[in-house]
């Protein structure tokens, strides 16, 4: 175990760090893009990048330049929504992804506003999407950017301290009990449990957002994004 685990933080490591931090922000920024979002997965490649990591300003540098890759690839996705968004809801953008699937992102963001800019950030699918109903709604650009980039930067830490986190930990006890391999998995298999307890609660709110039964009067919802 440790055998495997070592020769595959020896491999990230070996990389180039600049490399390596460009790499994850570029995957960060497709992933949060609408055209390629739901074919990269970022969140995976911020990971692995993050087990890398020696030293404060790596952890910095890796945590800013996802943060900005975030950050660009949402506000691409806001852009296409804002100034085409109409036109690719009919082609083959909508019909890949999914007419209910844009129509739920639609009443999220109409009735949750700058609340669902945020929460889409932990989301899967979510975080490529309500970019770009939010760029086709009355939300104005400095709104969306207020909502997501502290969303952005929370998730940003939160993923690369777990990497780092792991990756440092297993560095400490590998040379001392042969069960440190254990330990460095274990850490992503509770981050995982709790992602999913997370991702469950808000997708729940998501749904309750979203029933057309609990829509709000046009007032509000502008309101709401305003």
């Amino acid at each position: 175990m440790n055998e495997a685990i070592d020769s595959f933080l020896s491999f990230i490591q070996d990389m180039d760090p600049v490399l390596r931090t460009v790499l994850a922000g570029v995957a960060i920024m497709l992933e949060t893009s609408v055209l390629v979002g739901l074919i990269v997965p970022g969140d995976t490649v911020v990971l692995v990048a993050s087990t890398g990591v020696e030293g404060v300003l790596e952890y910095l540098s890796l945590a800013v330049v996802i943060i900005v890759g975030a950050l660009v690839g949402e506000s691409i996705g806001f852009a296409i929504g804002r100034y085409f968004g109409p036109k690719l809801r009919e082609g083959k953008l909508g019909h890949r992804l999914g007419p209910e699937r844009l129509a739920k992102a639609d009443r999220f963001v109409d009735r949750r506003g700058g609340i669902a800019v945020f929460i889409s950030r932990f989301l899967p699918v979510f975080h490529s999407v309500v970019p770009m109903v939010a760029g086709m709604s009355t939300m104005r650009y400095r709104r969306f950017m207020a909502w997501t980039a502290p969303a952005c930067t929370l998730w940003a830490f939160i993923y690369v301290s777990v990497g780092a986190g792991a990756a440092g930990t297993y560095r400490e006890l590998k040379d001392q009990f042969d069960w440190a391999g254990w330990v460095f998995i274990g850490i992503f298999v509770v981050f995982s449990a709790l992602l999913w307890v997370v991702k469950h609660f808000l997708m729940r709110f998501t749904d309750r957002s979203t029933r057309e039964d609990t829509a709000e009067t046009p007032e509000s919802s502008v309101e709401s994004q305003n």
